[in-house]
């Protein structure tokens, strides 16, 4: 049993990151490589007072080397993406599975669809309200205190989901509501000063192209473990 959604977390999710790369090439990048453009040492990088002597006297020399630097920049870029999508492809679907085996609900073809929309419920879109995705120089706040606010909120949204979900006790699913709003109550992380030389208007698209690429990947993922899970069953 357990080798069974094993196998089948490793294959939905390999294949969901497969498939999340081109997405990500496609609305993601450009947008990170546009921001990328207002830091130091981008076309768009105004220097303070202090650095502007700096600035100017390596300003050739950027321009130069940028246009021979850019593409073994982009496919640098692109095999760590690939990379990183099918460890977390692979990730996500050995959770999404084990939340399954844990509740004893099984992901199937039919339901895979909602177990995709929970999902990302809880782990991008109930998370972002509070620390929405942010682009390249845009301020930071301490790692740390992000990690621990966003993983908190994480297991109190997916709690919470699932006690509303799969639960019909009244006083059950209030829980779980209340769980949906501590994280929330009690405030992310913010930095204390919110200027950027990005303009905002890549903030906002940044923000919508990464909720809505974050979405096909976990419907893809919840589809793609039902329809592995099916096949497995008829199987044995």
């Amino acid at each position: 049993m357990i080798a069974r959604y094993f196998l089948a977390a490793m294959a939905a999710g390999l294949f969901a990151g497969v498939l999340m790369t081109p997405v990500q090439y496609t609305r993601i990048v450009p947008l990170i490589l546009a921001a990328e453009e207002y830091e130091p040492g981008g076309a768009h990088y105004v220097a303070p007072a202090g650095e502007a002597a700096v600035t100017e006297t390596h300003s050739h020399e950027h321009a130069a080397a940028s246009a021979g630097e850019e593409q073994p920049r982009l496919l640098g870029r692109f095999w760590n993406t690939v990379f990183f999508n099918l460890v977390a492809g692979a990730g996500f679907g050995l959770l999404l599975a084990s939340v399954s085996f844990a509740f004893g609900v099984d992901v199937t073809a039919e339901n895979g669809l909602i177990w995709g929309i929970a999902a990302w419920l809880a782990v991008q879109f109930l998370p972002s309200l509070g620390l929405p995705p942010e682009l390249p120089g845009f301020p930071e706040v301490d790692l740390v205190a992000r990690q621990i606010w966003w993983v908190t909120t994480v297991a109190a949204s997916g709690v919470g989901i699932a006690l509303i979900v799969l639960r019909k006790e009244f006083a059950l699913r209030l829980a779980g509501l209340a769980l949906l709003i501590s994280p929330h109550l009690y405030g992310a992380p913010q930095p204390a000063d919110v200027t950027s030389a990005v303009p905002a208007f890549y903030a906002s698209e940044f923000t919508v192209a990464a909720l809505a690429t974050t979405l096909v990947f976990w419907l893809v993922l919840g589809i793609s473990l039902g329809y592995v899970l099916d096949r497995m069953r008829k199987t044995v």
